[in-house]
């Protein structure tokens, strides 16, 4: 598990993998994982069945925001809003805002909807709605490391979900972002923004955008140290779990979980997190229009990584 720096990344690569080193073994027992991230058809399935209210529907509590004014409680969500021209890329709040009535079922806000969009990804969906998602559909998040075994495909120390090269015989392999971070989104590989599930080739295993479109939540809580812990332990990590608390320097009053994979907006000028083994992270409340989530389940057969 984990990342080294890929050739030609330069200092994007660098800040891609520095929670991803050092590269470690580890040993995960035989899992069955969603060939796809749970697209909205399914989630609306889970929705209808149980009356299940998300997270970003419920009117924020005053108790869990000290100071804020009343007429920001508000129902919502976080969206990327790209601005109209170039901007320096030290502050993300730049593209990004809280909008009101933001929800799985209206991504970009109340005047979005998800119809004819059943098969792509669902998103706005906090931690705790993709794990009561998970378990009523018996499944279960996957830790970090069943993640990564499964993002691998069998190929050991690819710097990319598909092998060596990000544009194989120049073929976009996932949805990503080319043009100019964040403003202008050219769509080269077909899409511009989310694109439905499986448009692009699965990996070795058989699994659909393992790398790009929209990041999935982990099982494991986020440390920037997790790795080297792991690798100070020696040996071989057995069915690693991850840390039992998480903590971000850059936030550290935040309950983060890992997210793996990256996303639509993935792109060698700003976030390189789509090569395979780097590690992204959220905070548990929080969804976005550009994170979603697949399950596994436990198997019966013992597989080996390194």
């Amino acid at each position: 598990m984990g990342a080294n720096d890929p050739p030609d990344m330069d200092n994007v690569g660098m800040k891609a993998t520095q929670d991803a080193r050092p590269i470690h073994r580890v040993y995960v027992d035989g899992f069955y994982i969603d060939k796809t991230d749970v697209t909205n058809a399914q989630f609306a399935e889970f929705v209808k069945a149980t009356q299940y209210v998300t997270v970003a529907e419920h009117k924020p509590q005053a108790e869990d925001f000290p100071g804020a004014p009343p007429e920001n409680l508000v129902a919502g969500s976080v969206v990327f809003a790209p601005p109209s021209h170039p901007v320096p890329l030290n502050n993300h709040l730049q593209w990004w805002t809280y909008v009101k009535g933001a929800d799985w079922r209206h991504p970009l806000g109340p005047q979005s909807d998800i119809k004819g969009k059943e098969n792509y990804p669902v998103v706005q969906v906090a931690y705790e709605d993709a794990l009561a998602y998970a378990k009523w559909a018996g499944k279960r998040l996957p830790t970090e490391a069943q993640w990564e075994f499964a993002a691998r495909g069998g190929q050991a120390g690819k710097p990319f979900v598909w092998g060596d090269d990000l544009r194989p015989h120049g073929q976009w392999m996932a949805n990503t972002f080319q043009g100019h971070f964040p403003d202008t989104d050219r769509g080269d590989d077909g899409y511009v923004g989310i694109a439905p599930v499986a448009q692009f080739p699965p990996n070795p295993y058989g699994l659909y955008d393992m790398a790009g479109n929209v990041w999935q939540w982990t099982s494991d809580w986020y440390r920037p140290d997790t790795y080297q812990e792991l690798a100070a332990a020696g040996g071989v990590a057995r069915n690693p779990q991850g840390p039992e608390s998480s903590y971000d320097p850059a936030e550290p009053g935040e309950r983060k979980k890992v997210q793996r994979g990256g996303s639509f907006l993935c792109t060698d000028q700003y976030c390189s997190r789509y090569i395979l083994g780097t590690r992204g992270k959220g905070e548990v409340s929080t969804g976005t229009n550009h994170l979603g989530f697949r399950c596994v389940k436990d198997g019966v057969q013992r597989v080996a990584a390194s």
